[in-house]
């Protein structure tokens, strides 16, 4: 059996696809317009219910392009952090994070971290439980010996200190319980 690849279009393509999807265009028809069959239409539209999703848009208190360029030639230079965030008006925290997250001080690049940044700020993000069983499994078990998030939160941070795959804050235990229905 012949394995199947997954199909990707640009944004153009998307922006196309939404606005004959406005018009009444069938997929079928949409599809035709991009030599696609039908099905390889539907996950696109399906995923937001047949509604247009919003444009993304970055925050107004994100890090841009042009001052992570400005921490790049910064960092080569050989400026401190602190010298940085003021030339920038920001928080030394705000840029040694920015910095931490994107490979240091040697390896930091701004198109890859700017593009980074767009990527993990994605949304709806995956539930940190949902991938995680065991710590799942731990996490119920303090629950039936009636312990509260936060200080199973609390615990797991002591218990597993520098191992970030294996704490969880009391909010998102709490979300897992009440939102995120299955999550145990």
């Amino acid at each position: 059996m012949k394995g199947r690849h997954r199909i990707y279009f640009t944004s153009e393509q998307k922006t196309e696809i939404w606005d004959r999807w406005r018009r009444g265009e069938s997929m079928s028809s949409i599809g035709r317009g991009f030599d696609r069959n039908s099905s390889s239409i539907y996950p696109l539209l399906s995923r937001t219910g047949g509604i247009r999703p919003p444009e993304r848009t970055r925050s107004r208190l994100a890090l841009t392009l042009v001052e992570r360029e400005e921490i790049s030639r910064g960092l080569k230079s050989g400026l401190s952090m602190r010298d940085i965030a003021r030339q920038l008006q920001r928080s030394p925290s705000i840029i040694s994070r920015e910095v931490k997250r994107n490979g240091g001080r040697k390896a930091y690049r701004a198109v890859h971290s700017d593009q980074a940044a767009w990527d993990r700020a994605r949304r709806p993000k995956r539930c940190k439980l949902a991938g995680n069983r065991s710590l799942c499994r731990t996490i119920a078990r303090k629950l039936q010996l009636d312990w509260s998030p936060k200080q199973i939160a609390g615990w797991l941070k002591r218990r597993y200190r520098g191992e970030e795959h294996n704490q969880v804050s009391h909010e998102t235990i709490y979300r897992s319980l009440y939102v995120q229905p299955g999550a145990f």
